[in-house]
């Protein structure tokens, strides 16, 4: 039976983190100026694009007069299209990702939902629809929108890894994925492949703490999963370290590998980097074409 007072206190606790959270990811956002994202094409729209030759099959009025006089060529004036695109979110919210190193460093949860949130208010800026994969928040845009992620992302997850939520993809739109991955790589391999399968390209944005790329352990050392639900005694870690830094580099090249097949693009954020640098990768990172990034 669920006791009415830990509830109470559990509710405040996450009722306080949201305004903290907001505040930061606003701030973040303003810090990064960029145009419109993702709609910059010649097309249907208002706003000018640019000047063109005109070309056989071009019709007679969409020549602009006023510039082809400044010359012997006949110019078409073409306007920008706009078209609101649609990016999903999965932050992942497992316990693995509670994990710091260092006091005085964030949290991998805490600099996921950061940059999550941060990247949508940029992203509705620009006038795209911003959702969470699943059927929990669809893509939409507006001020509200940013609200309900940002009250979404305070969520913590109990089990240890979380897997990638892939349900719900809509065709042809974007995702981005900010996770450790430390967890079951078939989960992920299952939500790119249904992605892939809808026609959905995106980011996986692979967050670690920089301990987690060092292993500076040494002699009898006690490793626990944050979850609790993991523990493993050694007198020698430092007989570990070459065995965890060769899976650990594994799974980054399943990741890579694994984007390289579906088309989407891997990134890797450390939590000592600013969460500025990851943001501007991120952003960028949705219109680039498929590839790695340090």
């Amino acid at each position: 039976m669920i006791n009415p007072k830990s509830l109470r206190a559990d509710s405040e606790a996450q009722a306080a983190r949201l305004p903290a959270l907001l505040a930061r990811a606003d701030h973040l956002a303003g810090a990064v100026l960029l145009g419109e994202h993702g709609r910059r094409r010649a097309g249907m729209g208002d706003d000018f694009w640019q000047y063109r030759p005109a070309q056989v099959g071009d019709s007679r009025r969409s020549i602009d007069h006023r510039r082809s006089a400044m010359g012997d060529t006949e110019f078409v004036r073409e306007r920008e299209w706009q078209i609101a695109q649609s990016v999903m979110l999965w932050v992942d919210q497992g316990a693995s990702m509670r994990f710091t190193s260092d006091p005085t460093l964030p949290q991998k949860a805490d600099r996921a939902r950061l940059l999550g949130l941060a990247l949508a208010i940029l992203l509705n800026k620009g006038g795209e629809r911003v959702g969470l994969t699943g059927t929990d928040l669809p893509p939409r845009s507006g001020r509200a929108q940013i609200l309900r992620l940002a009250d979404l992302f305070c969520n913590d997850d109990p089990t240890d890894y979380a897997p990638p939520e892939h349900r719900a993809m809509i065709p042809h739109a974007r995702a981005v994925f900010i996770s450790d991955f430390m967890g079951d790589i078939s989960a992920v391999q299952m939500a790119l492949t249904k992605a892939a399968d809808r026609g959905v390209r995106g980011i996986l944005c692979h967050v670690l703490d920089p301990t987690e790329e060092a292993f500076p352990f040494a002699g009898r050392t006690i490793f626990e999963s944050v979850g609790g639900t993991i523990s493993h005694e050694t007198l020698k870690a430092n007989d570990l370290r070459d065995r965890y830094l060769e899976r650990l580099s594994e799974r980054k090249a399943e990741l890579q590998a694994l984007c390289a097949l579906t088309g989407w693009r891997y990134g890797l954020h450390h939590t000592d980097s600013s969460a500025q640098s990851g943001l501007l990768w991120l952003y960028g990172a949705l219109d680039a074409r498929a590839g790695v990034a340090a």
